[in-house]
């Protein structure tokens, strides 16, 4: 008669894998820059909870499984033996397993706790150690309780070893079993740790694509439109400052739009300048760069100026706003850059574009052409 218990597996639900994503809200003012978060199943990414479930079963069909085996084995011997009255080996191991599996259930369930510790095996096995002392002094008694009771129910008599010795044998026997099943709960436990940590390392896999999508979606500003625009252009080499200008109030207005009650903008223009030729595409830029790095990191209202005048033979044209901030160690960024090498090309040192702070905050670009106004 074997008399064991196990330490199974009792596996704990974990929630679903979810991926974050943000998404913007598009209303008539465009998209608005405080994204909300979502909640998005994810089915590539199978769940703990699943596999957790699926070790549980696993643990159970293998403990109904081997106290089956006993009971089968406790059948055999008693044949042997030439024993007749089958019920009693199957009440000997079916008490016993009765008896294991609540001394089981209440051990998991008052030490569910200690399965962190998992990672520190001497921890973790003086943990379960503690419980030694229960099956020592609790699975005897209670199951030969229940023997002596429903043999005398059966009107037969309960016979075994003295007392002694009958508590040193099981004692013994379940010490066996409960160090061979501690160290296979062990593996077990080692096992589900790896699975979460698979699951962590697919969950956060998961993360990152969305993140390096999300990041992908942040690009698509409204302006790609005149980027394409501006690839276009860049082959007619200059244009004259009346389309100029009627291209940079068209991306100024979708822009205001979008950021409806953040920006102001004003125009002063000498009507004397219209029909100067200017590099294609170049007042565009100098009010995409405010937007990006001003208007965009603030939620304070900006304000922002497009002034266009004569200054003696040449033409200025200047676009300032009233909360940038120029630092003077970094250097100039694409767009501006490209404009410079532009009219350089183009009228060399004649033309130039130069940023200004202003005080107390602001950035103003500057850009001068030669001009027969």
């Amino acid at each position: 008669m074997a008399h064991c218990r196990t330490m199974g597996l009792q596996a704990r639900q974990w929630s679903p894998i979810v991926t974050f994503t943000t998404a913007r809200r598009f209303d008539k003012r465009g998209p608005m820059h405080d994204d909300r978060v979502f909640l998005r199943w994810n089915p590539s990414v199978p769940s703990f909870s699943h596999r957790a479930n699926r070790s549980l079963i696993v643990a159970g069909i293998a403990w109904m499984l081997f106290w089956s085996l006993m009971v089968l084995v406790a059948l055999e011997d008693y044949r042997r033996d030439g024993g007749t009255a089958l019920w009693q080996p199957v009440l000997w191991e079916t008490s016993s397993a009765v008896v294991a599996t609540l001394l089981f259930l209440v051990q998991r369930r008052s030490s569910s706790g200690d399965d962190a510790l998992v990672a520190t095996p001497r921890r973790w096995f003086g943990r379960q150690l503690r419980w030694l002392p229960l099956y020592w002094f609790g699975f005897t008694p209670i199951v030969f309780a229940i023997r002596h009771g429903i043999y005398a129910l059966a009107g037969v008599r309960y016979e075994h070893q003295p007392w002694s010795d009958v508590f040193v044998y099981e004692a013994l026997k379940i010490s066996v079993f409960f160090g061979l099943f501690t160290t296979i709960g062990f593996g077990l436990l080692s096992y589900r740790e790896m699975m979460k940590e698979r699951v962590r390392a697919e969950q956060a896999g998961a993360l990152l694509r969305e993140a390096q999508l999300e990041r992908l979606t942040r690009q698509m500003q409204p302006h790609f439109l005149f980027n394409a625009l501006n690839t276009i252009s860049s082959l007619m080499h200059t244009d004259v400052a009346r389309d100029e200008l009627r291209l940079a109030q068209g991306y100024a207005a979708v822009m205001a739009e979008r950021f409806e009650g953040r920006v102001t903008l004003a125009w002063d223009v000498d009507p004397a300048v219209l029909d100067v030729m200017l590099p294609a595409i170049s007042l565009q830029p100098l009010l995409e760069n405010v937007f990006k790095h001003t208007v965009g990191r603030r939620r304070e209202a900006t304000a922002i100026r497009v002034a266009a005048a004569v200054d003696g033979g040449a033409m200025v044209l200047r676009v300032e706003d009233d909360g940038g901030m120029l630092e003077e160690s970094s250097a100039p960024g694409i767009t501006v850059a490209n404009l410079r090498t532009r009219l350089a090309a183009l009228h060399g040192e004649h033309a130039s574009l130069a940023l200004v702070a202003l005080a107390p905050a602001g950035v103003r670009a500057e850009m001068r052409l030669p001009c027969t106004c």
